[in-house]
């Protein structure tokens, strides 16, 4: 997956940046539109997410993508 050009981060991505359950990155998502006064039909972008938890949005990306290209081709969704 080129994370390049895309802004918004999702629940799979939570998973593989923390390595925890759906249920947390849903909670994690969340809590960052509450606390940035999103509704919770409005999306988050890797900036929002990251500036939220005060980690590098850089390294954000970076970690995903390492993630996701380590999954391979033909993975099936957790």
């Amino acid at each position: 997956m080129d994370l390049k050009g895309r802004m918004v981060i999702y629940a799979q991505d939570i998973m593989i940046f923390t390595g925890r359950s759906r249920s947390f990155a849903y909670n994690a998502l969340n809590e960052v539109r509450r606390q940035i006064g999103k509704s919770k039909s409005k999306l988050l972008t890797f900036q929002e997410f990251a500036d939220y938890h005060g980690i590098p949005v850089d390294e954000l990306i970076e970690s995903v993508q390492k993630g996701t290209q380590k999954k391979g081709p033909g993975s099936s969704r957790s």
